[in-house]
């Protein structure tokens, strides 16, 4: 009982080394970011082999790059618990921001029944499906980590995590892949016009009022 207080205190003490920075929840939770991060990285090395669209395969072999890197900085600052060796980056998407609004008929969608029937549309969809899981781990992970630096490693690869969705849900629809469909223009402005702002006041009462 005295000893495990003992090792309570040391570790409680402002002396714990970096390697050590981890809380519990914190250890557990980067593991499952570490190993998701590798099958998701594992995903589109078996999907880069079925796909047939050059465009395709660009964002896939982008993505993946970027995937590796963001891993190895994440796994590096979980072992030291320090600045890892090269800061964080964002990711770059190389689509433009246009949708195509509305539905069109179309075949109803049901599970494939062979290999053969792999396309670049399936392909796209397990790429988006493997990055959208990952958001929710890793916001988690976030949250429970004590950490400073791997707690920042992990908020800075969500928005990463948010535009390659983006791409490649981009990408989707300009094949027809992926339909969005739209409100009403009077729905629309009903709901947008359903919130109003607020008043904000200073948390400073003696700054001066902007000019």
């Amino acid at each position: 009982m005295e000893n495990n207080q003992k090792q309570n205190e040391q570790m409680n003490s402002s002396a714990v080394p970096p390697r050590m920075n981890h809380g519990g929840h914190e250890m557990f939770d980067v593991h499952e970011v570490l190993s998701g991060s590798i099958n998701t990285i594992n995903t589109y090395t078996l999907l880069s082999e079925q796909i047939r669209d050059p465009e395709l395969r660009d964002i896939l072999e982008r993505q993946k790059s970027f995937m590796k890197e963001e891993y190895n900085i994440t796994l590096e600052c979980f072992k030291t618990g320090q600045d890892p060796s090269m800061p964080t980056q964002s990711y770059k998407m190389n689509q433009d921001n246009q949708f195509t609004y509305g539905l069109k008929a179309s075949q109803p969608k049901k599970p494939m029944q062979a290999t053969a029937e792999v396309n670049d549309e399936t392909i796209a969809l397990g790429m988006l499906s493997a990055v959208k899981a990952s958001v929710p781990v890793k916001a988690g992970a976030a949250l429970e980590t004590t950490n400073p630096v791997v707690r920042r490693v992990l908020a800075d690869s969500l928005p990463n995590c948010i535009e390659m969705a983006y791409e490649i849900s981009l990408y989707q629809n300009k094949h027809g892949y992926y339909q969005v469909p739209q409100l009403t223009p009077q729905d629309m402005m009903q709901m947008q016009e359903g919130y109003a702002p607020t008043n904000v006041q200073s948390q400073n009462p003696n700054k001066p009022p902007l000019h």
